[in-house]
């Protein structure tokens, strides 16, 4: 699934919600330590991690790419 972002780059936490994965920035800290997060094939926690175009997201077996539009 592509998620079209107009910045430079995105966190993951407004990855998320873009995503619609959760409501609030709140629930990003509790949706994080109990789903497994990969970008590009690596795990992360981070919810201020970066994420570029091109970047590859997976998340409860859907992959989510990032392009810019």
């Amino acid at each position: 699934m592509k998620v079209t972002i107009t910045t430079e780059f995105i966190t993951l936490g407004q990855f998320l919600k873009h995503a619609d994965l959760v409501a609030t920035g709140g629930q990003v800290k509790p949706f994080l330590e109990s789903n497994t997060v990969l970008v590009n094939n690596q795990p992360t926690v981070q919810r201020g991690k970066k994420l570029y175009p091109g970047d590859s997201i997976s998340i409860r077996g859907k992959m989510y790419l990032l392009v810019k539009r």
